[in-house]
This record gives C-alpha cells, structure tokens and sequence, in this order.
C-alpha cells in the first residue's frame, strides 16, 4: 500500500510562529518537498474557542501567537454560545471551520501537490493511501489533526475513502520480531477509577471484545480470547505479559498525563508510567495496545507548556511499540463501547488497525452525529515501519509461513550472505526474519560510516508455499534520512528511495556514499 508521511516541527531560530512542514516519505521519488509557513492568528483564535467548548481538562497554552484578542471569526457573528455546549449547529459549524483552517494551513503548495499525486498513485494501484502524519512541536500534539478537511461537505481525513489515516514519529526504537497471528489474543487489564465497577465493566468489554453479530457467518472472523487482570500489581501484570503470548494490550481504568509517558493506576496508590509498560510491551511481541482512559494522547504540561514526547501513546511508540490507540480527552462509557465494538468487529474481520480505526470511526459519527466530539478522541498512532496487520487469514490465497516454521520446514533452503568486495573478512549472514543495516550498534550489520544513518536499510526474507513449494525471497528496503541507498543495475548505480527491491544472487549494494564500501548479496549454492 504506497505511504505517504509528513512531519510538522517548529523553527526554533526564527520566531515563535515559524514552522517547517515536510514530506518524510512518499510512494515517488520527487515527492519528498518541503515548505516554511507562518501560523495564522485565526487558527489559534479557533483553538481557543474549540478548547472552550470540548476540552475537558484546564487549557493548555496556545503555542505561538498566543494574544486572547477576541477573534473576529464569522462563525461568531451569527451564533453564541455559553462554555460546556457541545450540542447544536454552533458545534458542527466550529468543528468544521477548524478542520478547514487545519487543512489549508498543511496542505499547500507543493505538499498539497505531493499529497494529490501519492492518492492518484494508490487509486492507481486500486488502494487506499496510507497517510501518517508526525507532530514535532509538543504544543501541537493536543489539536484535534483527525478533523482536517479541505472543504464544507466532504469528509475529514480520518473518515476518508480513499485514506487512512493516523500519527507517528520517526524518534522510534526499532520494531521487535512480529509473529503472523491468525488470532486476536487479548490481556484485557481493569485498573483503578472510583467511577467502575469492575466486574460489570469487564463483563461488559470481554463481551464487546468478542461479540460476533448474530446475522453474520462467524467463519468469516477471527478467533478472539480475553482474558482479565483486575487491579494487577506492577508485578503480576508484567509476569502475565511475558508468560503467555498477547498480541492486544487493552487497559480500562483511571489514567493521568505524566512526563514520563503518563500514569496507569492500577490498584489505589499504585501506578505504572508509560516508559515502564513500554518496555513489558515491546519485550513480549504485543502489537497493539489500547487505553480505554482518559488524556492517552496528551502530553503532560509543565508552567502551561506542552513537555516533548511525553504522551502514553507517543512513549510507547518511541520505544517500538508498532501501534498505539488512546483517548485525546474525556470519552463517555456509551461512545467508549460503542467504539471498541466497531473496532474490535473489524479487527476480527482482518482489517489492518487503520482501517479499522476509521471504520469504528463512522460508527462513532452514525450514533452521535458530527457536531458531537466522539468520533475525534481516539488517536491511533503507528509504528513508520509497521504495516498496521494484526492477525492475517491464512487460508486465503498463498500461505505466508510464519518466521517461527523456519527452522523446521525450511531448514533445507539456502542461506543467503552480505559480503564486502573490499574485505575478505567481513561476511555478516542473513538472518531468517528481518536483518537490520545501519551506523549504531543496535543494527544487525554495523556500517559506523557518517554517511550511514543510525537506521539504514533492512533486508528481510518472505517465505510461501506454492504448489507445495517452500520459496524465499530475499527484499532489502531503504529507511536511510535521504534515500542514500544503492544498487548496482543496467545502467551504473541507483539509488533505492525508500522502497522495496528484490535481491538476486550476485547483487552489488552500497550504504551511505555512493563512493563507499560495496557489498555483494550472496544465496549459497546458487
């Protein structure tokens, strides 16, 4: 599916209003442009109002332009309204008008351009576009970016047809080992909120979780376990982590924003912070973790300024989580069910997370309407590496083996090298999942040139059965900063731009500069 990601990060040394709005990755070789913009007063103004009327925490600080004039906005010529309404056409009309201002500020020039060519790309290929979006500034981590649309009448961005949408960021620890799953399995843990009951809630979410519709053919699903943890100690819910194999996290109870990726209280006085839970998650191959609780995706505030990275879901993305899904602000129970039910139905349909995001989305939209807020709270966040596949059906056409197989079913195919031409000495072989290439020490094959990033290229093995078959297929894919990536073709060198290319035996590749080192991709006794 063609990815196109784009980051926003203010320009520290040229004014408080300064920002830079750039495409990190794109599905064609020139579409990786760039633009400097300035931040309208109009759009803080609007913030301001939206704060007023949705947020249900104290405001945080506007980030630049931060005046308290009052807006002379045309939404409040016509229409008043008094704090805490969030019902009527004045809603809809604001949540609309800042989706719009949110779009036109991003989407211009040659970024709107990159991002129209990359959707003719997809409808090309007869896909959806897969489109990530990286807030650098923490002050910006709070706007409701799900609502932008580009004109009155058509959908948000998060709502589309043709897109899927959701955020990343690219200060990210490397993906753990992914095993195929072809079912959900999910440690749903019940926290402390003096507001739960925590035998009903968690009756009520294990059968949300697993709810298969009546009218429908059940075959068509995926299996789905639960099982509970009510009010775990830090110790015990670490211990079911890495004693059984969940794919799904799926926390319900009280949470609070923290520097250090936000708090989960799990029994009175007892808490665990994202950065601890981080690093159960990532040890223990969870793929999604979900917080039913309030401020998931807020960062945490210091003197009314936003601290960097300090969310839950942007922690856990930070330390390789491959995705996250929390709550910008306060949900209610009803919409907070409402939505899992629609997501978890999708996720058992064997949609990829985003798509099932967005479905349970327009659940969300079709049961409260879009001048209520609940379809904007959740905030999926996504790994830059990670294809948003949870489970996948392996019945259905060719049978992707799982890496775990390998050993016993392919333990008579050939094993493939990376080799310098210049140096007999260095000979690193491939190993049977994903082999990492890059300039640190926490790459597979180090390269401590400068020109080397610290996240390179990877080259990872698809392995399928045809006709019986066993075949694998060797890939190397670019992640480097500026697509410095080569291999030796036809007609000279050329570079790999952040996408993925089949290697063949006696293939010349190089890192970094394109005077470096060369390297020969190897598969014994071909």
């Amino acid at each position: 599916m063609p990815s196109l990601i784009l980051a926003i990060a203010r320009l520290l040394n040229t004014g408080t209003d300064n920002f830079a709005i750039w495409v990190v990755k794109a599905p064609y070789p020139s579409g990786y442009v760039l633009r400097d913009c300035v931040w309208p007063v109009e759009l803080t103004q609007v913030w301001q109002e939206w704060q007023q009327m949705f947020a249900g925490y104290n405001q945080l600080a506007v980030p630049p332009n931060s005046t308290s004039q009052n807006s002379n906005l045309l939404l409040s010529d016509s229409i008043s309204f008094s704090s805490g309404q969030t019902t009527g056409p004045y809603s809809s009309r604001l949540m609309q008008y800042l989706g719009m201002l949110l779009w036109r500020w991003v989407f211009d020039g040659q970024i709107l351009g990159s991002l129209e060519r990359s959707r003719g790309i997809a409808m090309g290929q007869h896909t959806r576009l897969r489109f990530r979006l990286e807030i650098r500034d923490p002050e910006l981590v709070a706007f409701p970016w799900e609502i932008m649309q580009r004109e009155p009448g058509q959908s948000a961005m998060s709502l589309s047809q043709d897109l899927l949408f959701s955020r990343t960021s690219s200060e990210v620890d490397p993906l753990p080992y992914l095993r195929t799953d072809q079912a959900l399995s999910i440690l749903l843990v019940l926290g402390h909120d003096e507001n739960l009951q925590l035998e009903q809630e968690a009756l009520i979410l294990q059968q949300t979780l697993t709810d298969t519709p009546v009218d429908s053919n059940s075959q068509k699903y995926a299996p789905c376990t639960v099982n509970q943890l009510l009010q775990p100690t830090p110790e015990e819910l670490i211990q079911e982590l890495e004693t059984k194999a969940y794919n799904v996290f799926f926390y319900a109870g009280h949470g609070l924003p923290d520097p250090d990726g936000g708090l989960l209280f799990l029994q009175p006085g007892m808490t665990l912070n994202g950065i601890e839970l981080a690093q159960a998650l990532n040890r223990t191959g969870v793929k999604l973790a979900v917080f039913n609780a309030c401020w998931g995706a807020r960062p945490a505030v210091s003197n009314n300024q936003a601290i960097p990275a300090s969310s839950l879901a942007e922690v856990l993305i930070r330390h390789g989580v491959p995705a996250v899904l929390g709550m910008r602000d306060e949900i209610a129970d009803r919409e907070s069910h409402s939505f899992i039910q629609a997501f978890a139905e999708a996720l058992r349909l064997y949609k990829p997370i985003d798509e099932a995001v967005t479905q349970a989305r327009k659940e969300l939209l079709t049961l409260y309407r879009f001048n209520q807020p609940a379809w904007t709270l959740p905030v999926l966040y996504l790994h830059p590496d990670f294809n948003g596949e949870l489970v996948k059906n392996l019945d259905e056409g060719i049978t992707e083996l799982p890496d775990t197989a390998i050993p016993d079913v392919g333990s008579g195919l050939p094993s493939a090298s990376l080799r310098s031409l210049s140096s007999k000495d260095k000979t690193w072989f491939l190993r049977y999942g994903v082999t990492r290439i890059g300039r640190t020490k926490d790459n597979d094959i180090v390269i401590p040139e400068p020109s080397v990033s610290k996240r390179h290229a990877e080259i990872f093995c698809r392995n399928t059965l045809t006709d019986a078959t066993l075949v694998r297929t060797y890939y190397l894919q670019d992640f480097s900063t500026y697509g410095t990536t080569w291999f030796l073709g036809p007609n000279g060198w050329q570079q790999i731009l952040r996408e993925e290319v089949p290697l063949k035996s006696g293939m010349q590749l190089k890192f970094g500069s394109a005077k470096g080192e060369t390297w020969e991709f190897i598969i014994e006794d071909s």
